[in-house]
């Protein structure tokens, strides 16, 4: 198959690791009944993914560069298939834990290996636009995860998006098989340098974008729950509306560009977007407005998320300069592991207390994201100065 389908098959694996995490959003309900637990104690479903994505990612970021790329992002892909399909023959929660911890290896697996395939074969000048266009299929996972899930629950039960899943990581791997070059692994000698971990420059955005990201995405996946709160809404319905993150979440990755040459600085970017995805969850939880007020404020959210990610990337990829295998992984193990402490708590709060006392916890690890993004905006523009 010719190699022009590289990089939409890239983006087909990415898609699907974006739909799998994402499509719980207006799940969460039918989980808890169909395992007998609550809807706090299902969000553990996408904390476990979270937590086992965490702590693989560092590990499989480093063997990457160090192993055939190819094969590993193949047996990560019928891993990932596999898990999912399994995870529909759970015989009870504790089971579908194990399952989806086996899943959040797997991508953990695929994410970097997807990207070091693409620095691997396209030119230096070709290499952020390719990436743009495979993190495309990521936002569009998220965008169409949790619509498509909603309807196939409703229409076919909770195993349904599963399976659904699983068979496209099967046919994405069958084209990958096709498609991906065969050819020796890149090996990289050295061991892992954390030294750039201890430099204020890097761990001060590193910190930054795990509270602030990290929280974001948590809140997100709650917003089904909320919106089948505050309206009645089944899955389906759930679905259809929490897809105006993922929306606005595109218009943002094809924005950014424009954003960071009209601002100045990428710090700036940063701090501006960062801040409007804080206002935005704010007004989406605390503000009871009609329904067009919520899609509104999940779109602006997403959008502000898909500025704010890849400009946060950029800046620490710039700063950790030979580092920036490991940091950039590092970066998303602690979103993961924020995810992990922050899901299941404002799930207990909104289960025990309502969205404002989620709100609250929400609330809390945005404004540690968005202070620290603030104060490295003033570092930075002092250290230019001195």
């Amino acid at each position: 198959m010719p190699s022009q389908f590289l990089l939409p098959v890239l983006a087909l694996v990415v898609y699907f690791v974006g739909a799998t995490e994402f499509m719980l959003s207006p799940m969460l309900a039918p989980l808890g009944a169909a395992f007998d637990v609550t809807p706090a104690r299902a969000a553990w479903l996408v904390s476990s993914y979270a937590f086992a994505y965490a702590l693989a990612a560092p590990v499989f970021g480093y063997f990457s560069d160090r192993i055939d790329r190819r094969r590993l992002l193949l047996a990560a892909l019928l891993l990932f298939a596999l898990d999912g399909a399994a995870l529909t023959l759970a015989p009870s929660f504790a089971a579908a834990i194990v399952f989806r911890v086996f899943g959040g290896l797997a991508s953990a697996a695929l994410i970097p290996t997807v990207f070091a395939l693409i620095a691997d074969r396209m030119p230096s000048d070709r290499q952020a636009g390719a990436m743009g266009l495979v993190m495309l299929g990521m936002t569009l996972g998220i965008a169409l995860g949790p619509v498509v899930a909603g309807l196939l629950t409703d229409a076919f039960g909770w195993t349904a998006p599963f399976l659904a899943t699983a068979a496209g990581c099967v046919g994405t791997f069958a084209l990958g098989r096709s498609v991906i070059p065969v050819g020796p692994a890149r090996v990289t000698p050295g061991r892992i340098s954390w030294k750039r971990l201890r430099e204020w420059a890097i761990l001060r955005p590193l910190v930054a974008k795990g509270a602030w990201n990290g929280t974001a995405v948590s809140a997100f996946l709650l917003s089904g729950e909320v919106l089948r709160l505050r309206y009645g809404f089944g899955a389906a319905e759930a679905g259809g509306a929490v897809s105006a993150f993922g929306i606005g979440l595109g218009f943002g990755n094809f924005g950014v560009g424009r954003i960071s040459r009209l601002c100045g600085r990428d710090e700036m970017t940063l701090t501006l977007a960062t801040l409007v995805v804080l206002c935005a969850v704010g007004l989406f939880l605390i503000v009871p407005v009609a329904l067009a007020g919520s899609l509104l404020s999940l779109g602006v959210w997403g959008a502000a998320l898909g500025v704010a990610a890849p400009t946060s990337t950029a800046i620490l990829a710039s700063r950790a300069k030979e580092d920036k295998g490991v940091v950039l992984a590092i970066s998303e193990s602690l979103n993961n592991l924020t995810i992990l402490a922050v899901l299941p708590l404002a799930a207990v709060v909104l289960e025990g207390s309502g969205v404002r006392g989620a709100a609250i916890v929400f609330g809390i690890g945005l404004s540690v994201g968005v202070g620290l993004t603030a104060w490295d905006l003033a570092s930075s523009r002092s250290s230019e100065n001195a």
